[in-house]
């Protein structure tokens, strides 16, 4: 098994890459995304290197390219973040802080066990744009935050699996959830369920069948990415195996919003 180290760095390389829309670009050790989608991971900064030129000179280049694609300037904040000093540079261009991220790890999955769904409930595989659109319709997205979430799916490097409990009796879609696995990494995406049916345990369900069917085809460890303040989704996901890693958050410039 790789270090812990190692493992991390893994994970964060892996949720970057499940994550790519296919409207980025590379800016001196910058990568810029520029999704229109709800997903603030495809439409930040992530500072992977160090680059030649200094914070200041890449911060005004990339206000200039977010102006031009109409999004706000935002920065996602990580451990791994270059130079490792990032948080404080930005907090001096007065960006501010938000969204506090946990990731969660499982270092080993187990092995896969029999399920039982609730009565009267069924699995239903989804895939691509009828995940993007049936996911949107739970949320409340846009019709333009459907659009890209399902162009993201349809390009991603790394390919998704989706599934859904659906009510038998009517195909009522009650939760979903999907999973993104690259070599024996997998990862767990877009966790949801419907308000009114939330507490019967269906989000727990889906992970666990995701899992072993990651697991089947050769991962060897899981990750996520839960809001740091959703201690009730942190609870399902210890109670799955996974703990907390390491954290990170975003950084939004003034006057971009």
């Amino acid at each position: 098994m790789a270090e812990p180290d190692d493992l991390l760095s893994r994970v964060e390389d892996a949720g970057l890459n499940a994550s790519a829309p296919p409207q980025q670009r590379w800016l001196d050790g910058w990568i810029l995304r520029f999704s229109p989608g709800q997903a603030k991971r495809a439409r930040c900064v992530n500072a992977v290197a160090l680059g030649r030129t200094g914070v200041d000179i890449k911060f005004q280049r990339a206000s200039r390219a977010y102006a031009e694609a109409g999004l706000p300037l935002i920065f996602r904040v990580t451990p791994f973040s270059l130079p490792a000093d990032l948080d404080a540079e930005l907090e001096r261009l007065g960006c501010t802080a938000f969204d506090d991220t946990r990731v969660m790890v499982q270092a080993s999955l187990p092995p896969p066990a029999p399920l039982a769904l609730p009565a009267g409930c069924v699995w239903a595989p989804l895939a691509g744009r009828a995940y993007a659109e049936a996911l949107g319709a739970l949320r409340g997205s846009t019709p333009i935050e459907i659009r890209a979430h399902a162009e993201r799916l349809a390009l991603s490097p790394v390919p998704y699996r989706g599934l859904a409990i659906r009510r038998a009796a009517d195909g009522e879609l009650l939760a979903c959830a999907q999973f993104a696995r690259e070599a024996d990494l997998v990862g767990l995406y877009d966790v949801h369920t419907r308000i009114e049916h939330r507490g019967r345990g269906l989000g727990r369900l889906l992970c666990r069948r995701l899992l072993a069917e990651a697991a089947r085809e050769g991962a060897r460890s899981g990750y996520l990415q839960v809001d740091g303040g959703n201690e009730a989704a942190r609870r399902i996901y210890r109670h799955l195996g996974f703990d907390d890693a390491y954290a990170y958050h975003y950084r939004q410039a003034p006057n971009t919003g």
